[in-house]
């Protein structure tokens, strides 16, 4: 999905401004204990499943939204794994955002996973311990999904 038109009007008024975000991280699982990925048509990289919510929406709703949007695979949220804000990041046409990420754990409930929208160019379920190289951030996500016991993950 291309960028959201709420953002797309919000920089008409402030350009490459710093924007704050609300965003969403999805960690799917299937019922093999396999993760889902998808590869990221802007950097080609393998990525947990992630996107901005929509004003008002609510971050189980979006991971639900974002998760179909992206794979067509149908999900629901088990738990909260993190809640933090972002450092300021730089995209590539030269916009500014703080994100502030919610991450949750997630179960396939449904579909077929595929690449669903241009924002991928590859959809794939890997065992945990064969997931291709994430982010750190990312890793500590997928480490606090694995763990039922695990906290959620926020910086105080």
């Amino acid at each position: 999905m291309a960028t959201p038109e709420f953002i797309l009007e919000l920089r008409r008024h402030i350009g490459h401004a710093p924007l704050p975000l609300p965003s969403v991280t999805a960690v799917v699982f299937d019922d093999a204990g396999r993760v889902l990925l998808n590869r990221r048509s802007d950097d080609h990289r393998w990525s947990l499943l992630s996107g901005v919510l929509e004003p008002g929406e609510q971050p189980a709703a979006g991971a639900i939204r974002e998760v179909y949007e992206e794979t067509a695979v149908e999900v629901a949220v088990e738990r909260i794994l993190a809640v933090e804000a972002l450092e300021l990041r730089r995209i590539a046409n030269g916009d500014q955002v703080y994100w502030f990420e919610v991450s949750l754990a997630c179960r396939a409930v449904g579909g077929e996973a595929r690449v669903n929208d241009d924002e991928s160019i590859d959809v794939a379920w890997f065992a945990p311990d064969a997931v291709p190289e994430i982010g750190d951030r990312q890793k500590r996500y997928l480490e606090l999904a694995l763990d039922p016991t695990a906290a959620p993950y926020f910086v105080s």
